[in-house]
């Protein structure tokens, strides 16, 4: 059984968007034919580097078949010489020709394939912007851009073989789940791949007692309220959105028509933001997933599965979105699980394609893509559209999300399948006849990775207290798992600093050589507690409220940061989110506004834009040194109170002159932010240093109501 791909709700042809698409997909078929081409210098190579390696044949053939000196040198030079095949792949090399290979490569040679290779993957990715542009804010598509962009093919090479194998990097580039399908290939020529693919994942040994486990867990009330009772297609699917990200699966027990007890597992997709190391389903092993089937969210599956005491034989389905979908595939090419199970039934919803096959023939497989999400790679379905086999099932339809992550979400392809697309919907609940039917026993089961501490450990673990807010309850200390920092130290005229203090005695300005000085901080929250977001902060530092001396600000520097007299009083702050809007004003006491914002902190080049406000930053650092923690006392002000907020930093932050960098303000800019910084005369000016840090972790305290 299968979709013809154009199920109902595609849009009609025509326009800009399709202008794009047409595009996009010549610059992906470039792409192929580049990679077809590396593909095949790698054939070469790799044929050539045999020939070399070869054993001296023995007596009666050694005439036939032996290689002259003069051949053995052309080969050597066509392997090893820049303007040939370069320097033989690693894992195709040995003996003298890997000595010779791992010679040129230490002299600066690349061998051709991951040249080209090159050129493939800077196609595809300016095919994936042309029909999605708002991609080029993440953080992962800059830092691959900059990779791609070096200032020749062979530092590009080296700098993106650097990007796959640097964790911190592969962490940066495993949130953009969309670039993964196109990255896969072009890793491989770049001999980037692991010699240990199922360690890959975080270092170690992918397998192993205690890796990965399950245990039950109770679902809250309002959870159980929309857990279906009754087997679908749909219900399955609203089952799986009610998890959501968090670590969770979820088994059922179904009673079909004929009277019979079956099980469906239902797994959940990626969690959004950082890593997780206390729970194996995250944008990191998402990014593994596609390397090795035993991978730490299909591992988990088999404890919780076990768990669920379901007897040997019997029947089972698995549905999953995402990573989910892929990680239940992997464990449907298990044969010893399909041994113990029956898997009738495997859908994937929204997951990148597969290229193993289940280890019993029999298995349906089905997958239902939204053509604007980019999980499920346009190359991905061009090639499962070619597969007639009688158990796979593949459907497209046409969402109205164009843009990413939107188009992903699960949200999403529950409204289509229910509204634009009933006709997916009724084939796969056909094929799930033997599922529809009455559910008798529902089991959610958190899953564990063993084998890491939490993320962000020791750092971020401490104890946490829930505080009330208008948008809800918040934890308190927010933790920021993966932010980025620039603060911009500009010198002040400390009358005009004391004008824009509030007007309480005990209140004054640090004045450190006769000068104040204001603080322009920007950042990149990329992934938290109150969700990702970006901020800028402006402040003034601050003698200590009670007891003022005029080296405070020098004295403090050497203590510790809950101990400090001194700090930074908020002038005005600008988020781009309602709940870190409502988090500063009611818990921290800032006066926040709501703007947008783009920001660019992880290179030496800043880049700040935030035309709500009239706020544009931009520059190049020079060469910094590297200085302690960039820890900081926020001072705010709720009605007659100070309300004081402590913030650790712990990342690499470095000193640098502010020559480089300079802030312009919109003059048609209305108060405050802007307006500050024109009387404090910061427009157009340059800072006398900037202190940036392009990653780090970060948490920041319940504000102390001070009675001052």
């Amino acid at each position: 059984m299968r979709a013809d791909g154009h199920a109902p709700g595609r849009p009609a042809k025509g326009g800009q968007h399709d202008d794009g698409r047409e595009s996009a997909e010549l610059l992906r078929r470039a792409a192929r034919d580049v990679l077809d081409a590396a593909e095949g210098i790698r054939a070469v190579a790799a044929r050539t580097t045999a020939a070399l390696s070869a054993p001296t044949p023995s007596a009666p053939r050694r005439r036939r078949t032996r290689l002259s000196p003069a051949a053995r040198a052309a080969l050597l030079r066509a392997l090893t010489d820049r303007r040939g095949l370069g320097s033989p792949p690693a894992r195709d090399a040995r003996g003298l020709a890997r000595v010779l290979g791992a010679g040129a490569s230490a002299l600066g040679g690349e061998n051709l394939a991951a040249k080209v290779a090159v050129t493939a993957l800077r196609l595809r990715t300016a095919a994936l912007l042309t029909g999605h542009p708002e991609l080029a804010r993440e953080p992962g598509v800059r830092r691959l851009r900059r990779a791609l962009t070096a200032h020749r093919d062979r530092d590009a090479v080296r700098a993106l073989r650097a990007l796959f194998r640097d964790r911190d990097a592969q962490r940066s580039l495993a949130g953009l789940t969309a670039l993964m399908a196109e990255l896969l290939p072009v890793r491989a020529l770049l001999d980037a791949e692991p010699e240990d693919r199922a360690g890959d994942a975080e270092g170690g040994p992918a397998s192993g007692p205690g890796a990965a486990a399950a245990e039950g867990t109770v679902l809250t009330d309002q959870e159980r309220q929309t857990i279906a009772t009754e087997g679908s297609f749909l219900g399955f699917l609203r089952n799986i959105e009610t998890l959501s990200c968090a670590g969770r699966v979820l088994v059922q027990n179904v009673r079909g028509p004929d009277g019979v007890v079956r099980y469906v597992v239902q797994a959940p997709g990626t969690a959004p933001g950082r890593p997780r190391d206390d729970a194996p389903p995250d944008v990191l092993g998402a990014w593994h997933e596609q390397f090795t089937p035993d991978s730490p969210y299909t591992r988990a599956l088999l404890p919780a599965v076990g768990d669920h005491g379901i007897p040997r034989g019997a029947d089972l389905a698995l549905i999953g979105h995402g990573e989910g979908g892929t990680a239940l595939l992997n464990l449907a090419q298990d044969p010893e699980f399909c041994a113990t199970y029956r898997v009738t039934h495997v859908i994937a919803v929204g997951s990148p394609p597969h290229r193993g096959k289940p280890a019993d023939p029999r298995t349906w497989v089905a997958r239902v893509t939204d053509e604007h999400d980019i999980v499920p790679a346009p190359e991905g379905r061009a090639s499962a559209a070619a597969d007639t086999h009688p158990h796979r099932y593949e459907a497209e339809f046409a969402g109205t999300a164009r843009e990413f992550p939107r188009s992903h979400t699960l949200r999403g392809y529950l409204e289509h399948l229910r509204t634009t697309a009933p006709a997916v919907r009724e084939d796969i609940d056909r094929a799930l006849a033997p599922y529809r039917g009455p559910v008798v026993r529902t089991q959610a089961y958190r899953l564990k990775n063993r084998a890491h501490p939490p993320d962000g450990h020791p750092f971020l673990t401490l104890p946490t207290t829930s505080l009330a807010t208008t948008r809800g309850p918040v934890s308190m200390p927010v933790r920021y798992h993966d932010s980025s920092s620039a603060h911009l130290c500009f010198p002040a005229d400390a009358e005009a600093v004391r004008a824009l203090l509030p007007h309480v005695a005990w209140m004054r300005p640090s004045t450190p050589a006769r000068r104040a000085l204001a603080v322009l901080s920007l950042y990149e929250h990329r992934s938290s507690t109150i969700g990702p977001y970006t901020e800028i902060v402006l402040s003034v530092l601050v003698d200590d409220l009670w007891r003022p001396r005029p080296l405070d600000l020098a004295t403090d520097l050497l203590r510790r940061a809950d101990l400090r007299r001194t700090g930074r009083y908020v002038l005005s702050l600008a988020v781009t989110s309602e709940e870190a809007q409502v988090v500063a004003r009611e818990i921290w006491g800032l006066p926040a506004l709501r703007a947008a914002a783009e920001a660019d902190l992880t290179d030496r080049q800043l880049r700040f834009a935030a035309p709500d406000i009239g706020v544009t930053v931009e520059g190049r650092l020079g060469p910094g040194i590297r200085c302690p923690e960039a820890d900081w006392v926020l001072y705010g002000r709720r009605g007659e109170s100070t309300v004081r907020t402590l913030v650790r930093t712990s990342g690499r932050p470095r000193l640098h002159l502010g020559t480089g960098v300079r802030l312009h303000l919109d003059t048609s800019a209305a108060e405050p932010m802007s307006g500050q910084l024109r009387k404090l005369g910061a427009d157009g000016a340059r800072p006398l240093f900037v202190l940036s840090c392009p990653q780090s972790m970060v948490h920041r305290s319940a504000g102390a109501v001070l009675p001052r």
